[in-house]
């Protein structure tokens, strides 16, 4: 049953993942039919409110889920939320409601329910059986999935107008929330309420490592998602399609290692992947912002998929590692919030620093960033990780 579930579960973190990065390698001519300016500050501006509803919602909907003692309806609440959402941001274009500032709240609106199901979800496969690392690869290539078929698909269906990724959105979300209504609930046997949570990050402060480690990795994709989207853009001139292209490069490898490289932490630990993953990483980045050609970008693109494979999974494993299954509601929250937090900081940062200095130190920051916490968390990070946990081939 455990499988059942967790190809269930990891469908809900695919779809919300999915439906966010439909919208990124086009995101000037979607600001621009919503009756803004198709200009970074303006992207930054309607990628960045989702992000911020990300980080105000998240640890909010694993306390109450803790509380009640439920799980799927909220995940379905979630996914309906941002169905509606979705919908009413098409509404103001096709029939003429309200202008920008309509579709900033909009979007808030969207990503305070969408979050919902992405973190409780990922806190029910985190609950199963059969090894944290294999739990999480599963949600990473799902988290690595969508954004991987997202950037291009996103990409092709800009051709059909700026509309095609948001109702495709709101198609895909409602399809989620009716196949998860059929899941069993896995919830702790004891309810916990808010404070029970700040309590557990009061008593673990261990958890300060992966939650690092999530605000780094988040920062870079948040980097990607929004200057990656100008930079391919302004130096190689491509079009949607071209840069959806291109952000796949990184997605599709980032998707297709997570579980393999997440069972392998369970067998080797999660010190390896985390620090040597992390500080790679770093100088993936560093080098796509040294890529002369479009070719040198792609492949560029593909290390920093392949090495930010070995990290997510680790780090996302090494949360459950730490906590008791009571407090993961609320640890993966804490997660989530570092995670948007770091999302959203690499989608402001990025955007401030590419337009007030250059795209280069744009890059310099972002790559710089990653290998700086691995240099700094590594001492602590070998003080925490326990040991191995799980061997290849092991399932339930």
């Amino acid at each position: 049953m455990s499988r059942s579930e967790r190809l269930r579960l990891s469908s809900v973190v695919f779809a919300v993942l999915f439906t966010q990065l439909l919208v990124y390698p086009g995101v000037d001519r979607l600001v621009a039919a919503l009756g803004g300016e198709p200009t970074i500050d303006a992207g930054t501006a309607f990628l960045a409110v989702q992000l911020l509803a990300f980080v105000l919602f998240s640890a909010v909907w694993g306390a109450v889920s803790d509380r009640s003692g439920r799980r799927i309806p909220f995940i379905v609440l979630g996914a309906l939320g941002g169905t509606v959402a979705y919908l009413a941001l098409a509404g103001l274009v096709l029939f003429g409601l309200g202008g920008f500032r309509t579709a900033l709240a909009l979007r808030f609106l969207e990503g305070a329910f969408t979050i919902g199901a992405f973190s409780l979800s990922i806190t029910m496969l985190m609950d199963l059986d059969g090894g944290h690392g294999r739990n999480m690869g599963a949600a990473g290539i799902a988290i690595g999935a969508g954004a991987a078929l997202g950037a291009p698909v996103g990409g092709a269906l800009y051709a059909f107008g700026p509309l095609a990724p948001i109702l495709v959105s709101a198609a895909l979300l409602s399809v989620v929330a009716v196949v998860i209504s059929t899941l069993p609930d896995r919830t702790p046997d004891r309810s916990r309420n808010f404070l029970d949570g700040l309590d557990s990050f009061r008593s673990t402060p261990a958890l300060a490592v992966p939650f690092a480690f999530g605000f780094a990795d988040r920062f870079a994709a948040g980097f990607f998602g929004l200057i990656g989207t100008f930079y391919f853009r302004d130096s190689f001139d491509l079009d949607p399609a071209g840069i959806g292209l291109l952000l796949a490069c990184f997605f599709v490898p980032f998707a297709l290692l997570q579980y393999p490289l997440g069972t392998l932490s369970d067998r080797i630990g999660r010190v390896i992947p985390i620090v040597a993953g992390s500080t790679g990483f770093g100088v993936a980045i560093l080098a796509v912002g040294f890529a002369p050609t479009v070719t040198t970008a792609a492949v560029g693109m593909a290390v920093v998929g392949m090495l930010g494979a070995l990290v997510a999974p680790a780090t996302m494993a090494l949360v459950t590692d730490l906590v008791d299954s009571a407090e993961r509601g609320a640890a993966m929250g804490g997660f989530n919030i570092f995670g948007s937090l770091g999302f959203l900081g690499g989608i402001i940062v990025g955007g401030w620093l590419a337009t007030r200095y250059s795209y280069f130190v744009a890059f310099v920051v972002a790559g710089g960033l990653e290998i700086a916490i691995a240099v700094v968390a590594l001492p602590v990070l070998l003080g925490i990780t326990p040991e191995p946990t799980a061997s290849f081939g092991e399932d339930d």
